[in-house]
């Protein structure tokens, strides 16, 4: 059939063909299918995969595949990246999407970084931490050695150590590479925290001081309790330093001339733990931005004003048991919007705005254990053999690891909660 003869029959088939019903038209291509040789199957089938099969993705307008690919979950995500080049460019640049699965992970979120790469390759550290962590092979041990006696006391601060000793020395050390950066003469150190310039310290003495890291001279002295001091917090913006003692009293001081401003009763026990901290959340009796005192015994914790009025009244105590049946663990955590602490039935938290329980996490397969840290998505604990890691929404223990052996005291075993660039928790 000529060229011209052909187009003009192929013209009026198509008119007839459009003018067919669905059926008819089903049963003309099977019909002409049934007719046709390997070469013109071969040339349909071909065909076929590209009118079908159309990459969405690269068609759409950027913004209509970012909406879509956010309904997907990230492990079709990391499937569908193997698609194609296009497809990984296109999913890998959707930053909103890598934030929000880091973000249910538990992993922290800088909304600054924009880098959708970035959080791509988090979130793909993230799965990995999580499977360590469920194989248990999430931590490592390392040691940092220099004193010369019991070490007693600790403080984390981006990725700085330092340790207080029964050597009467105080060390700060780079966690990351084990290295002593400063080591200075000081006092018996039950309590210890520092920053770029000072270090200050609670003894066994009944005494609180303050040391230049530079020099190792001891810039002020703080005397006025009669026990212990277990517990020590300051706030260079107030000029306060604050005290938990053994003789069941809060001191309040002027941090920078160690006048004694405030001594502060009602605990029955050795005061364990003092926070000093910024209020977050409209409470009954604090506005966001307050700053507040809180200080922890064997059953009680106490909310205090500060203030340099004498005499001053505890705002709030907060328990587990009115008869005082239900010891607390030595450890508080404050953020500014909770209160967090552990005893023999489990992990309670308070809400601060109303002061009222919000819910207390049993461990029922185990008892008595300690609190080391409190997020939003993942709790550290820790008893006498391992440090466990619990999943808050769910409230199961997801990853353990063996501890060294360690003395536990009355007043709390000298775990914290830190980070190195392997994320392993520091303890002594």
């Amino acid at each position: 059939m000529e060229r011209k003869d052909f187009e003009t029959w192929l013209d009026n088939i198509s008119v007839t063909f459009l003018s067919l019903t669905d059926l008819q038209k089903n049963e003309s291509l099977d019909h002409l299918i049934s007719l046709s040789g390997a070469i013109q199957l071969r040339h349909l089938s071909n065909n076929l995969e590209t009118l079908l099969k159309r990459d969405f993705l690269k068609l759409l307008p950027l913004e209509l595949s970012f909406y879509l690919l956010k309904w997907l979950d990230p492990q079709t995500l990391l499937t569908c990246c193997l698609v194609s080049k296009q497809w990984n460019k296109v999913i890998s640049a959707c930053t909103e999407v890598w934030q929000t699965a880091c973000r249910n992970l538990g992993w922290q979120i800088d909304d600054s970084v924009q880098d959708a790469l970035h959080w791509k390759k988090v979130y793909l550290k993230a799965i990995l931490r999580m499977k360590q962590l469920k194989d248990h092979e999430a931590f490592e041990t390392s040691s940092l050695i220099g004193h010369s006696a019991r070490v007693y006391a600790l403080y984390y601060k981006d990725g700085l150590l330092c340790t207080g000793s029964d050597d009467l020395s105080a060390k700060l050390w780079d966690v990351s590479t084990g290295q002593c950066i400063y080591g200075i003469q000081t006092h018996t150190c039950a309590a210890v925290k520092f920053d770029e310039q000072k270090l200050v310290t609670g003894s066994f003495d009944n005494t609180v001081a303050c040391w230049e890291w530079s020099s190792g001279a001891r810039t002020q002295h703080f005397r006025g309790h009669t026990g212990a001091v277990f517990s020590v917090d300051y706030n260079d913006e107030l000029d306060l330093l604050v005290s938990g003692s053994a003789d069941f009293t809060l001191k309040v001081w002027a941090l920078s001339t160690g006048t004694c401003l405030n001594t502060l009763t009602g605990h029955t026990e050795w005061v364990t733990k003092v926070v000093l901290q910024k209020c977050k959340v409209k409470s009954l009796l604090h506005s966001p931005g307050d700053h507040i005192l809180l200080s922890a015994d064997k059953y009680e914790i106490k909310i205090w004003p500060i203030g340099r009025e004498i005499n001053c009244k505890c705002l709030k105590t907060l328990s587990v048991s009115e008869d005082r049946s239900i010891c607390l663990q030595p450890r508080l955590h404050f953020d500014g919007k909770y209160i967090v602490c552990s005893s023999a039935l489990g992990l309670y938290q308070w809400d601060f705005a109303s002061y009222d329980i919000l819910r207390v996490i049993k461990t029922p397969e185990l008892a008595n254990l300690a609190l080391l840290g409190f997020g939003d998505i993942f709790a550290l604990l820790f008893d006498n053999r391992y440090l466990y890691i619990m999943d808050l929404r769910t409230e199961n223990l997801i990853s353990r690891w063996p501890l060294p052996e360690y003395r536990k005291s009355k007043r709390g075993s000298s775990f914290l909660a830190g980070e190195t660039r392997k994320r392993r928790p520091l303890e002594i």
